[in-house]
């Protein structure tokens, strides 16, 4: 029955890993190609920005210098570090 068990919460984070570390791929291209302005009118960059936005607001005007925003490197950076802890944890199981 722990066998079971385990085998279950296992499957279980694996998903939300999954999921989690194509949203962190999302991130990375919605950052990539905001650096082009014909691809902003884009139907695909606007599926984009209302996958990601929500996720980015978190940290939008924290870390802007001049008119350079840095902003996207934190929230990569604390989805990272969760996906690594996440990737550890999964380990033990």
């Amino acid at each position: 029955m722990m066998l079971a068990t385990n085998q279950f919460m296992y499957l279980f984070f694996s998903a939300i890993y999954f999921a989690l570390n194509i949203y962190f791929y999302m991130i990375i291209a919605y950052i990539l190609l905001s650096w082009i302005p014909e691809i902003r009118e884009s139907k695909f960059y606007y599926l984009l920005y209302q996958i990601v936005s929500p996720y980015m607001r978190f940290f939008r005007g924290i870390l802007v210098f001049g008119q350079m925003d840095f902003t996207p490197i934190a929230g990569i950076m604390l989805l990272r570090f969760f996906l690594l802890f996440m990737n550890d944890f999964m380990q033990t199981l």
